[in-house]
């Protein structure tokens, strides 16, 4: 199954999150799992996104997006297995 395509199927599923970049809304995985820190005594949270590359060509550290309202930007961008798909950290403004 082609990238796109599985994301199609997910977004339909309802296991993706809508991301607003420049004014365009794309379909994303958006995570932000809770990790301890300091031996229980902090949690502190990693926002990501996951994408198909051609959805989001030029997505670039910098860069603000909008999830559910809130605002975040984008720290970092690194390509997946064979640069098809993209994962993008976060930090929330």
């Amino acid at each position: 199954m082609e990238l796109t395509a599985f994301y199609d199927v997910a977004t339909s599923a309802g296991m993706l999150t809508e991301v607003m970049v420049a004014g365009n809304a794309v379909m994303c995985e958006f995570r932000a799992p809770d990790e301890l820190l300091l031996d229980g005594l902090a949690l502190s949270t990693d926002y990501a996104i996951r994408y198909p590359a051609s959805r989001l060509p030029n997505l670039a550290a910098g860069e603000t997006v909008v999830i559910a309202g809130d605002h975040y930007q984008v720290r970092e961008v690194r390509a997946l297995a064979d640069g098809n798909e993209r994962r993008a950290t976060l930090t929330k403004i």
